[in-house]
């Protein structure tokens, strides 16, 4: 099945998005999907995981209020298919739409996004700014902390993790092992913009 390129995927992504918070977020979330990819068994895909982390956010910045909802239209402008579109929008699901997720890859998406950003909260908290030397005893500490990173619903994560028939404590050990491994690729990119 021919797929939209990374390059193609991250100039459409550009035109929505000039932030380089929310620019850093669509490339943090990207690596962590290559990475699950790879760990889960669907190394072949992983480039097509990527594609669908890096634009999961793509109406965010310009439509924050129709998050998800506006995304299948600024896909489709951009020739994204419907499989994309639908793996991008389940990550709104109960929270601005009804598209749920299905295939192991959206419900990781689903689960991981929120907590990418709590752990990158945390990791800016250390002395290091990194997520290498962050511990799992260090990283539910922060997340346990409600006031921490409030932006990132604990609720969202946890259900993430059900979807996935996981304990909370394996979603964080291995998207905080997933960002360890991405952290100098991501460096690296958000360096470029």
């Amino acid at each position: 099945m021919e797929h939209i390129t990374r390059e193609a995927a991250w100039e459409l992504l550009k035109q929505y998005n000039k932030d380089p918070f929310h620019l850093q977020h669509a490339v943090t979330v990207e690596a962590v999907m290559k990475w699950y990819a790879q760990d889960l068994g669907y190394g072949e895909d992983a480039e097509y995981w990527g594609i669908v982390g890096l634009l999961h956010d793509i109406d965010f910045e310009i439509y924050p209020d129709q998050h998800c909802i506006k995304a299948p239209e600024l896909l489709r402008e951009g020739g994204v298919g419907e499989d994309i579109i639908h793996a991008v929008c389940s990550h709104g699901f109960e929270i601005t739409v009804d598209i749920k997720p299905e295939h192991e890859m959206e419900k990781v998406l689903f689960a991981a996004d929120e907590l990418t950003g709590l752990i990158w909260a945390a990791a800016l908290m250390r002395p290091s700014k990194s997520t290498k030397d962050m511990e799992l005893k260090s990283l539910k500490k922060k997340y346990k902390t409600k006031a921490f990173a409030a932006g990132c619903s604990r609720e969202i994560i946890e259900k993430g993790a059900g979807m996935l028939g996981w304990e909370l404590d394996q979603l964080l050990t291995k998207t905080l092992e997933a960002m360890r491994a991405s952290e100098d690729a991501i460096n690296e990119m958000v360096a470029g913009f």
